[in-house]
């Protein structure tokens, strides 16, 4: 599929016969009446999720504490079976991946192991635009090292709607020991030019952490190469794993020697944690920065989800996003934009995310309009619409529809 669009409606009838992953779209509760364009910020219920969820609750209304033993104990060492399927969308050893805990807990686990500051290399550098849980954490972090969020926290400020990686690496001075950035913000769905700036960070010996929460599983990324230390992410968003669902960590293998910060039992060896030693036996992988026991039903649906990357394969799901989106800014330019319409997010392909920022002066109002006519998409301050067609389970029709019914509501004022 080239990006020559076309504006007719028998376009995209067109684009959705041709669509390689158009087998995947039964696999997804969808709302009869309803184009669902969130899934950037919750994931759609899959049938295989739900197939996994309802054989997990089955096995435990049959074995009750048996279930662990199930399976060749497949429950107790659930988190390195999710990690073998994940493993694949961010280019890591599985033993470097394990699921635990939410997105911000997770950065509290890592930070209390890696952030060892100094009198002289002591600053963490962030940035002003990324989502506000990353910050709160980091603060929390140099507050615990009874350091001043004010002098150790260095934030980058962003001039203008987009960051300008040059800022970023400008401001790695010698006394910045860490630095927690995310690879897509989640307002502008700006990607980062990560390599240059892991590249820069490397060379300074400052500790790289990434949020990866907009990325993973709509963009195809390698965190070995970027020689990064760790990386966190939620699940609930393009993995479909669920409201809530338990996030992921990556610690890499080069930290593995060292004692989690926060230790919990159940980071401990798995063939001598049930002899509830005193002293705490560390799991020399990733599996060993977990805490507490393993929340079981918010990993079985996602792993239903992430047997369905494993089919679709992410090199094809980063095509499809890119062109459907591209499909969607062509149309807001060509039929949307006399109405006050423009496009907010960068266009270049490795320059965005998943989703696209449709930016209009009335937009909270325009969003509840479309709330009524049952498209689902998210406002953000000031003016910015968020809409992601997802690869797996939207279609060109319903984004056809989308903007169709934009321009009626735009035409009638029912804003």
């Amino acid at each position: 599929m080239d990006g020559n669009f076309k504006e007719d409606v028998e376009y995209p009838k067109m684009l959705d016969r041709l669509d390689p992953l158009r087998q995947f779209r039964q696999r997804f509760y969808q709302t009869k009446g309803e184009i669902y364009l969130c899934g950037h910020t919750l994931g759609l219920a899959s049938i295989d999720a739900e197939k996994s969820l309802n054989h997990l609750l089955e096995l435990w209304k049959k074995e009750g504490v048996s279930i662990w033993m199930k399976n060749n104990r497949k429950y107790v060492k659930y988190s390195s079976l999710l990690a073998e399927l994940i493993a694949p969308l961010i280019k890591v050893q599985p033993n470097e991946i394990v699921i635990s805990g939410s997105c911000t807990s997770n950065i509290h686990v890592a930070m209390c192991t890696l952030y060892k500051p100094t009198s002289k290399k002591y600053k963490v550098l962030v940035d002003d635009i990324n989502f506000s849980s990353d910050r709160y954490a980091v603060d929390s972090q140099v507050r615990l090292k009874n350091l001043d969020p004010q002098d150790a926290v260095k934030v980058v400020h962003c001039q203008g709607s987009f960051m300008d990686e040059d800022l970023i690496i400008n401001s790695m001075t010698e006394d910045v020991a860490l630095l927690l950035l995310p690879v897509v913000y989640y307002k502008t769905s700006q990607v980062l030019e990560m390599k240059r700036i892991c590249e820069k960070a490397n060379e300074l010996d400052i500790i790289i952490g990434l949020d990866i929460s907009h990325a993973i599983g709509v963009i195809d990324l390698d965190l070995q190469v970027l020689n990064i230390d760790f990386a966190v992410w939620c699940t609930y968003k393009y993995l479909n794993g669920g409201p809530g669902s338990c996030a992921g960590l990556y610690i890499n293998k080069k930290h593995f020697h060292l004692m989690p910060g926060l230790a919990g039992w159940y980071g401990s060896k798995d063939e001598t944690r049930l002899q509830f030693k005193q002293e705490f036996d560390h799991q020399k992988n990733a599996n060993g920065w977990q805490i507490g026991t393993p929340c079981l039903f918010s990993m079985a649906s996602l792993q239903g989800s992430l047997e369905i990357f494993n089919e679709a394969g992410i090199k094809n799901i980063r095509k499809k996003s890119l062109h459907i989106t591209a499909y969607l800014m062509y149309l807001i330019d060509n039929k949307l934009v006399r109405y006050g319409f423009s496009v907010g997010n960068l266009r270049e392909d490795e320059k965005r995310g998943g989703h696209v920022c449709v930016v209009h002066v009335d937009a909270r109002r325009i969003s509840l309009a479309l709330k009524n006519r049952g498209i689902v998409t998210d406002f953000r301050e000031p003016h910015i619409m968020r809409v992601a067609p997802i690869a797996l389970y939207n279609t060109y029709v319903q984004v056809y529809k989308f903007v169709e019914i934009l321009l009626d509501i735009m035409k009638s004022k029912t804003y």
